[in-house]
């Protein structure tokens, strides 16, 4: 796999971001009430896919909920596959 990008939290912006090749790539999310984030779409350019962008930004969005207490909404089907996937983070889902 390709180097994976360095992904960047823009909390005022509500994403995480990675810039590859001067296109950037995201992970949009909303608080969905108290202690819980609704990780609601994921994106990356057409020329990009298929490189492991989305999982790294997924991973370091999951990981930041883990450190931080939050419980997530995987509204985006990328983030509900991802989880699927990768059983380590199935208790940071809200239900």
């Amino acid at each position: 796999m390709p180097d994976v990008p360095a992904v960047a939290h823009h909390s005022a912006l509500q994403k995480f971001s990675a810039i590859i090749e001067g296109e950037e790539a995201y992970l949009r999310y909303h608080p969905a009430g108290d202690g819980v984030l609704d990780y609601a779409s994921t994106f990356v350019p057409e020329g990009l896919r298929g490189r492991g962008i989305a999982s790294e930004l997924v991973r370091c969005a999951l990981d930041y909920a883990r450190q931080h207490g939050f419980r997530v909404i995987p509204s985006c089907w990328f983030v509900k596959g991802y989880v699927e996937r990768h059983p380590e983070y199935v208790h940071l889902v809200a239900n």
